[in-house]
């Protein structure tokens, strides 16, 4: 028969365990992995090419009620939408179905774009793509399925493109960067 001695101060792994995973270090852990959440840039927004500061003719924070081609739709305490007055609703070369300018206190911050049909959703995407980089397929952009999303971010300007598949809806959002964060604000102060 054969006999082993037991070291008592030998630590179990059950006790290491125990260590490893104390109170502190926990919390410790958890606010290592919230600070890398939050300082990282979405994996899945593509590195913007040629950023346009801007749409077409109109660069971030103008104002836009001195703009004489655009006329206001809807307008609030703090954030106001516009249309053009006569320009044809098209991007990308295909007919859109909505074209909105949006400012908050009277800067230019989004374009809010509307369209139907999987044809224009394959020029929308062609014609951002040739414009802004290519998309890279990678985790969190969905390509295929009834809700599609792509995005695009650049220094000044962001794109998110979302597509219902089900029923060939899309939606373009051009955002500033600096300013469409001032939307949240405005949602919280009425919210009060």
């Amino acid at each position: 028969m054969v006999a082993f001695a037991v070291n008592r101060h030998a630590v179990s792994p059950t006790n290491a365990m125990r260590r490893f995973l104390s109170p502190s270090s926990l919390i410790r852990l958890c606010m290592l992995m919230i600070g890398t959440v939050i300082v990282a840039e979405p994996l899945w927004a593509v590195s913007m090419m040629n950023d346009p500061k801007g749409f077409q003719d109109i660069t971030w924070g103008t104002p836009l009620t001195a703009r004489q081609e655009l006329e206001t739709v809807r307008s609030g305490t703090h954030v106001a939408e516009y249309r053009r007055k006569t320009e044809p609703l098209t991007f990308a070369g295909a007919e859109m179905t909505s074209i909105l300018y949006v400012s908050i206190d009277d800067q230019f911050a989004r374009v809010t774009i509307r369209y139907q049909g999987e044809q224009v959703h394959k020029r929308v995407l062609n014609f951002l793509e040739a414009q802004f980089g290519p998309l890279q397929r990678v985790p969190g952009q969905m390509t295929r399925g009834l809700n599609q999303q792509y995005n695009w971010r650049g220094s000044d300007t962001e794109i998110n493109v979302t597509y219902q598949a089900g029923t060939e809806r899309g939606y373009i959002f051009i955002d500033s960067r600096t300013l469409a964060p001032r939307f949240n604000d405005d949602i919280t102060d009425s919210a009060d």
